[in-house]
């Protein structure tokens, strides 16, 4: 018991630090973009990639060592659906790191470098709808706890 604990715990604080990178990056998204929000954006997107990671791995460790079970999670539609968006926001989450790292670089080529007003918008809409995703996450996790497979 205090392993399944413990993993939840940790998966929890986890997402919650995803979330709080994702907020950064759309808050910094939103402002004036120089070298050091550059910087900033790349290093939270280091973070943000960091924990999903660990959110996945401790995860895992979740479905095959927690109390619940394997069975439960491969039955269970709304983990399914939890998982599903999850990759989702992993997939959308590759074009604005690829970005970060090209501004980084543009960056450290030219240190007057500005990224196009058009690119900062597109990112800020993709890291908010990943926002609106991780939000259907910790809906679907609910519901995955309370009502099972119906």
């Amino acid at each position: 018991m205090l392993k399944d604990l413990l993993l939840a715990s940790l998966h929890h604080l986890l997402f919650f630090a995803l979330i709080a990178m994702l907020v950064a990056e759309s808050v910094l998204l939103r402002g004036r973009i120089d070298g050091a929000v550059v910087q900033r954006l790349a290093r939270l997107d280091s973070g943000y990639g960091l924990s999903a990671g660990l959110i996945l791995a401790v995860g895992l460790l979740r479905v095959f060592h927690g109390v619940k079970g394997y069975d439960f999670y491969l039955h269970n539609p709304w983990f399914h659906a939890k998982l599903g968006c999850f990759v989702l926001v992993g997939l959308l989450s590759i074009l604005p790191t690829i970005r970060f790292l090209r501004w980084r670089k543009a960056l450290a080529a030219d240190p007057a470098f500005v990224p196009e007003a058009r690119e900062v918008v597109a990112m800020s809409r993709i890291v908010r709808f990943e926002l609106l995703l991780v939000a259907a996450i910790l809906v679907f996790a609910a519901m995955m706890a309370r009502y099972g497979g119906f």
